[in-house]
């Protein structure tokens, strides 16, 4: 999953860029929070449940960070303008979301498990939510030639991100109050 999500970072990111897609963009970097979480989990096995607790909270805290570097790069492109590629965008967002399709199925019996393995698959689920999303937007961008739904569905996803983040917070929080002090 590690390296599915870093490859399609890359991918994502520079189709992106070629494509003016803040949609693209923003599933890029969603992508690359993945890889950092999957790092932060993989780190966390077999360590004690503080440690779970705390790389828990350090994936919530990068989903957060990097979903508001895409809110700002939303602003920007608002006020200079974009033209997105919506081929671009339909047919990476297809690859992206098999690719998470596919992480989802294999982090699926962890999704009740302990803290750190929890928020893998709050944002494995994200993923496939924003790839969507990517998808859709390229189509709206094609029928009504307008950046505009590029720049909503970037949007939204950077809101999911920091929500996904939030929500770990909030479930290690939970965690950590029912631990031994």
């Amino acid at each position: 999953m590690l390296l599915i999500n870093a490859l399609m970072f890359v991918v994502e990111f520079i189709a992106g860029w070629m494509a003016d897609s803040t949609a693209l963009i923003a599933d890029s970097m969603d992508m690359l929070a993945d890889a950092l979480v999957y790092s932060v989990s993989l780190y966390a096995v077999g360590k004690s449940m503080y440690t779970k607790i705390d790389a828990a909270r350090l994936s919530g805290m990068l989903q957060i960070l990097l979903g508001l570097g895409v809110a700002a790069d939303i602003i920007r492109r608002f006020m200079i303008g974009s033209e997105p590629e919506p081929m671009y965008m339909i047919m990476v967002g297809f690859l992206a979301l098999t690719a998470n399709a596919t992480c989802l199925a294999i982090i699926a019996r962890h999704r009740k498990g302990e803290v750190h393995m929890r928020a893998s698959w709050i944002f494995s689920k994200n993923d496939v939510i924003a790839n969507i999303g990517v998808i859709v937007s390229g189509g709206l961008v094609a029928l009504l030639a307008s950046p505009l739904p590029d720049l909503v569905i970037g949007f939204a996803i950077s809101i999911i991100v920091m929500k996904g983040g939030i929500s770990i917070f909030q479930d290690a929080a939970a965690e950590k109050d029912h631990l031994p002090e």
